[in-house]
């Protein structure tokens, strides 16, 4: 959860409307829409020839590229800055566009700070890439195949093509609110519009598979990377969907596979493809070792500016609070709030930030109806780790909800408990995990480390198992260590070897 998204709804108002009578946990867990953080300052490298320096490729951006540009990179945590990686991405860039049909396209890779495992291009060759995505990669060669994919992206002009299509999209939908005086149609409207324009890209994915093994493939790299790279992103969403939170809640900025499906037929074709090119026997440059080494202490998962989690417990060493969720639960943090689920999907949590104005009481705020079915007569004041707090239960058809409103200096926290079945002793459990919210001191949130990329040698006595103990993950080591690695089940480590390890 970040600094900015404390502030996501209107004074007194909530972020999630609430309806009365349907199942409320799902509305309670999704968030909403993105929520813009601190932008990047991109610097320019001073000339030093007395003539004047050619233009960079920040200059070219008119105001609402550079509009767009900003808005991505804050959407997706700011811009990850490290010289090191920056510097190899760019020289992968560089042979890709010499090997390309346009190699007069000028281009720029933006490293986003996020987890999320995501790449995307605009019209005017701005490409982006998470760190998620580069943790997840394994060689210089699948890096080059999302990358020389994005690029195929802007030579086949389908990003152009997308952009017109949302901006007719947005138009149909204020046409149908504002003349047709009808917000909730013309709402409904843009998000049918926006699910075919994400069918619309989809279908254009194997053009930008065909042009981009092409690309990578003549640059020298190998071909194959592109299926390697689809595989490892497929196994790593069946491993998230096999979590407790991947019933009842989504990141909020979406994954490669949301528009990069990694289907057995489209890996099927991009070998084909690959093949075109090069046999598996002699695929081309596949360079581990120095891919391994320019992402060795990249910053995995949560950024402790952000907030991050460990287990149950939540520690944002920034805002300055930490809390720890009932046993049993699975955390997520995105940028609007974080949110919880235990195993069964019969219980979940949502912390987020609104704001009250200081004449309400906080037992005023949570009986203001921003969600029905309050239990006035359970509307109670508190006082939590010396924190004034307000509690309540609200109750639908399906779920019912244990409230808390936290006051923590000039902010409200909202800590939402949801349950199919809120007993007694559940709800002391409820209870429970709300007294753990409590202030962090400035040693404790120096003390703090993200975790990172750890790339390291294999020993003679190591094995995946005795790897995967070392890493520093909430749960199933050993799968996430063959995942990260590219390995399967059962695989054998070559002595000498580089591998990755997740560790602070």
């Amino acid at each position: 959860m970040n600094e900015t998204a404390r502030w996501m709804g209107q004074d007194q108002g909530p972020c999630v409307a609430f309806p009365a009578r349907r199942a409320l946990a799902l509305a309670l867990l999704f968030a909403a829409g993105l929520v813009l953080s601190g932008c990047s300052n991109l610097q320019e490298t001073p000339s030093t020839a007395a003539a004047p320096a050619p233009p960079s490729f920040e200059d070219t951006l008119t105001p609402t590229q550079r509009k767009e540009h900003d808005r991505l990179v804050s959407s997706y945590g700011g811009a990850y800055n490290d010289p090191k990686l920056q510097g190899m991405i760019q020289e992968t860039v560089t042979r890709l566009v010499a090997a390309s049909e346009r190699p007069d396209q000028k281009y720029r890779v933006t490293i986003l700070n996020s987890p999320a495992i995501n790449a995307f291009a605009l019209p005017n060759g701005s490409i982006y890439v998470t760190r998620g995505l580069l943790a997840l990669a394994d060689d210089d060669a699948e890096l080059a195949s999302v990358l020389a994919h994005e690029m195929a992206h802007v030579i086949a002009n389908h990003a152009a093509i997308r952009e017109d299509q949302v901006k007719q999209a947005v138009l149909v939908s204020r046409v149908i609110s504002d003349v047709v005086n009808d917000p909730d149609l013309g709402a409904l409207a843009l998000a049918k519009s926006r699910m075919s324009l994400a069918s619309f890209s989809r279908a254009q994915e194997l053009e930008a598979d065909a042009i981009g093994v092409g690309i990578s493939a003549r640059a020298g790299f190998d071909p194959y990377g592109a299926e390697r790279f689809l595989t490892t992103m497929g196994r790593q969403q069946a491993l998230r969907a096999s979590s407790p939170m991947s019933r009842t809640a989504s990141t909020d900025a979406a994954d490669f596979l949301a528009t990069h499906p990694a289907t057995p037929e489209r890996i099927s074709i991009v070998m084909a493809n690959a093949r075109e090119y090069a046999s598996p026997n002699k695929p081309g440059e596949r360079d581990a070792k120095q891919y391994l080494t320019a992402i060795d202490g990249l910053v995995y998962g949560d950024d402790p500016k952000e907030g991050f989690i460990r287990g149950r417990r939540f520690f944002h060493p920034k805002l300055g609070f930490t809390f720890t969720a009932p046993e049993g639960f699975a955390l997520e943090n995105t940028s609007q709030a974080v949110l919880g689920a235990d195993a069964s999907g019969a219980e979940a949590l949502r912390l987020d930030a609104v704001r009250v104005t200081g004449d309400q009481s906080l037992a005023q705020y949570l009986s203001s109806g921003w969600i029905e079915g309050v239990e006035i007569s359970s509307v109670e004041s508190l006082v939590l780790n010396g924190f004034p707090a307000a509690t309540a239960v609200a109750r639908g058809e399906q779920w019912s909800f244990r409230m808390f409103a936290i006051r923590f200096g000039s902010d409200v926290y909202r800590l939402i408990f949801a349950a199919r079945d809120l007993t007694p002793d559940l709800d002391r459990q409820f209870r429970e995990a709300a007294e753990t919210f409590r202030r962090v001191s400035i040693e404790e949130a120096e003390r703090v480390r993200p975790l990172r990329i750890r790339t390291v040698k294999v020993g003679l006595t190591d094995t995946p198992d005795t790897l995967a103990a070392k890493m520093d993950v909430p749960d199933r080591p050993l799968e996430r260590f063959l995942i990260l690695n590219g390995l399967e089940k059962g695989a054998k480590l070559k002595y000498g070897e580089l591998v990755k390890v997740v560790a602070e």
